[in-house]
Parts: structure tokens; C-alpha cells; sequence
């Protein structure tokens, strides 16, 4: 995406994992969503807070918000977060261009189709259905920021 506009939305996500060893579905994951409007992505506290909101890992098949992970780890919590993100922008983000910013090149490249899932493949389908959806909706892209 071209440029940063003042109406351009900046969704900062991350992922975390209790350890981040030997997961299963019963190991802790969550993420974390920031949207912040006007931002130059220069880091250096541009633009304005608009929401936040976080979320656990769901795992468990049969509740409401399984969208196919199917552990708990660092890269199903990013691209749980990628899914809030896209979510959010589909449901309240209009038409105006938006950029997610992630210190996950594993979870961008995958969202955005760049990559092939080798792990993980039902929850990046759902990621990417998102993607494509929001992309056909605003332009749309993704970048990748130092860990925050």
C-alpha cells in the first residue's frame, strides 16, 4: 500500500504463549489487538488511540469463537490476533485503508497468502478468507515491526 493517509488505520497485533514448548490445546495462547488512526508508523507515538481489545487462543472445537486452532502456541496466538484484526476492520473498519502491523513474519505472510501453511492449516484458511474479504473491501496490507 502506498502511502499512509491520516485516515488510514494502523492495527498493531501480537501473540504470546505461556513457554512456548510442547503446546497442546490446553496451553495457554492469547493476542492482543491496538487500531490506532492517523499513525506514521515511525514509532514514535503519531496518530490517535482509537480501541484495544485481547483475546485467549480457542481450541476447543465447540464453542463459539473456535475459527480452527487447534493448540495453544506464539504463532496460533498471532494469527488469532490477525483474525480479531481482520474481524474488527470487516465489522466496524468501513472502506478506509488499513495496514496490520505484527512482529510476526510467520503470521503476516501466511494471512496474506504469501506463504503456504505447512502447520496450522485450518486456522490460516480462515485468516486468509478473512484477508481476502477485508482486501476486496480497502486497500490493505500488512508490515512487519520490531517485537513490541
Amino acid at each position: 500500500m502506498n502511502g499512509v493517509t491520516e485516515n488510514t488505520w494502523s492495527l498493531y497485533v501480537d501473540g504470546s504463549c505461556l513457554g512456548n514448548q510442547n503446546v497442546d490445546a490446553e496451553t495457554p495462547a492469547a493476542w492482543a489487538v491496538v487500531i490506532v488512526v492517523g499513525d506514521n508508523g515511525l514509532g514514535r507515538g503519531s496518530g490517535e488511540l482509537h480501541e484495544e481489545f485481547a483475546g485467549h487462543v480457542i481450541t476447543d472445537e465447540l464453542q463459539d469463537d473456535y475459527i480452527g486452532a487447534q493448540i495453544g502456541s506464539n504463532n496460533t496466538a498471532e494469527l488469532s490476533g490477525f483474525a480479531a484484526a481482520l474481524r474488527w476492520l470487516l465489522i466496524e473498519g468501513g472502506d478506509e485503508p488499513a495496514i496490520i502491523r505484527a512482529d510476526s513474519q510467520y503470521a503476516g505472510n501466511l494471512a496474506c497468502g504469501a506463504w503456504k501453511a505447512k502447520a496450522n492449516r485450518e486456522l490460516v484458511a480462515h485468516v486468509q478468507s478473512l484477508w481476502d474479504t477485508a482486501s476486496e473491501l480497502r486497500p490493505l496490507s500488512w508490515e512487519h515491526v520490531r517485537a513490541h
